[in-house]
């Protein structure tokens, strides 16, 4: 660890019509970094294609203080995840904090989060223990998704939903961000080897404006879920699960097969042609076939992928002597 050194802080902040939070933002980021006066730090806005004055804005925040302030401008809005991954490929420190720009995140918790990863995590994931939204409409969902997302994925967090979180370079380096992971990045990481936690920040209420996200978000964010769980469980080897649920749809298929034939054999004898049981049988052998053929069409497809980019299917912590 750097502890001793000091390390150098990436703060990633996706922007998006956020003129009257950026002035604000920026110099709380200012005062509670020089409260950490070992760390070097580089401030990256995201603009997501705004159409207020926030890119303006940010153009002054680099005229007074270029040491530190970096800023991307997007064509147009692609969404906070983009946003993200530009900071993430941008950052050129050892730890990256990305945070909000709606003032509801605190920068004070910055310097704790990177102490905390001190003690040897790779990942600190903010908590809003005590959240300053509305129960119903925000609160309640994001609990329930919480418990969804830390059941599925396994690692257990309280609060996947806070944009605040600090991240070794390396923990992060493997992951690729589309759709809505990047609040599921913890539990990615957790894949590829990195260590995990969580601790309490402090959550304000919005001060400016109204939150950009709405009730379709949580059926992106189900929807992401479901591909983060195949990730974790299945991305190097698909006929697992495509293999065992088409054996399973195959002998359910044989078995009605079985009971049509004893229909029509014993006594007393019945024509079968508009037997349900015969129907069944179609259709389970062949839906268990058909998934049997697409594990094995997802089997080509990960072994391409993997063997053309000379992509590896683990990730190494630490060497010692020669690599």
């Amino acid at each position: 660890m750097a502890g001793d050194q000091g390390h150098f802080i990436s703060i990633v902040i996706p922007v998006y019509n956020e003129e009257e939070s950026l002035g604000v933002l920026h110099t709380e980021i200012t005062e509670a970094m020089n409260q950490a006066p070992g760390h070097r730090y580089e401030v990256i806005y995201v603009d997501d294609g705004s159409t207020d004055r926030s890119y303006a804005l940010l153009g002054e925040l680099y005229e007074t203080d270029p040491a530190h302030v970096r800023a991307i401008r997007f064509r147009r809005n692609f969404g906070q995840t983009p946003a993200m991954a530009a900071g993430f490929d941008a950052a050129r420190g050892d730890i990256i904090v990305p945070m909000d720009a709606d003032l509801q995140n605190d920068p004070a918790d910055i310097p704790r989060l990177v102490s905390k990863m001190d003690e040897g995590y790779d990942v600190v994931s903010g908590w809003r223990a005590d959240r300053k939204d509305k129960f119903l409409s925000r609160r309640l969902p994001s609990m329930i998704a919480n418990g969804l997302i830390s059941w599925m994925t396994g690692v257990r967090l309280h609060d996947y939903g806070c944009t605040l979180k600090a991240y070794h370079r390396d923990a992060a380096a493997h992951i690729q961000f589309y759709g809505e992971l990047h609040r599921f990045l913890p539990a990615l990481a957790s894949w590829g080897g990195a260590r995990v936690t969580e601790m309490k920040t402090n959550h304000r209420a919005r001060r400016f404006g109204a939150s950009k996200y709405g009730i379709d978000r949580t059926l992106r964010v189900i929807l992401d879920l479901i591909t983060v769980k195949f990730l974790l469980s299945y991305s190097t080897k698909p006929m697992q699960v495509f293999g065992k649920w088409g054996f399973a749809s195959m002998a359910i298929g044989a078995l009605a097969a079985v009971l049509t034939a004893l229909l029509k054999l014993l006594p007393p004898h019945k024509d079968v042609t508009g037997n349900p049981w015969m129907y069944v049988a179609i259709f389970f052998s062949l839906g268990g076939l058909q998934l049997i053929c697409m594990g094995l069409l997802g089997e080509i497809n990960v072994r391409t992928y993997y063997e053309s980019q000379n992509k590896s299917i683990y990730t190494v912590r630490d060497h010692l002597g020669e690599e």
